[in-house]
């Protein structure tokens, strides 16, 4: 049976592998940055996530930052372990547990806040200025 691509077809044409490849490398630098706070970006960014006045049930984090409730669940207990997050049930109803960052979490996080510029600035130099805002703006239509 012939299929008619090749893996060359494949790579130059393929959105997604290219997408994934992309978000490799993007992993690869944003931890590379984080390395010296002992934070992945993943955790930092359920971190940032965090950074508003009032707890938040699990199940809007999950919706907001795009992941499944339950692996969120699970990317939660190495930051409750490291005391960064706390989470409570809230209510009677203890399936609607609510997370919050801690004031360690905080302070976290005003120092990892300009390792993850720094990378957000790498990141940005090697596009112009018109090339980010169209790179943004594709990635979330992606999303959306």
């Amino acid at each position: 049976m012939t299929i008619g691509y090749t893996h060359t077809d494949f790579s130059a044409l393929c959105a997604c592998q290219t997408l994934r490849r992309s978000a490799r490398a993007m992993t690869r630098r944003y931890n590379a940055a984080l390395t010296s706070v002992d934070l992945k970006i993943g955790q930092f960014t359920t971190l940032a996530a965090l950074l508003q006045p009032d707890p938040v049930p699990i199940t809007v984090l999950a919706e907001q930052l795009g992941m499944d409730r339950t692996t969120l669940t699970r990317d939660l207990k190495p930051l409750e372990r490291r005391g960064l997050v706390v989470s409570d049930s809230g209510s009677k109803d203890a399936r609607q547990r609510r997370v919050t960052i801690s004031d360690a979490g905080r302070a976290l996080m005003s120092r990892a806040v300009p390792l993850w510029e720094d990378a957000q600035a790498e990141t940005k130099k090697s596009m112009t200025d018109d090339q980010w805002a169209d790179f943004r703006q594709g990635l979330q239509t992606l999303v959306d």
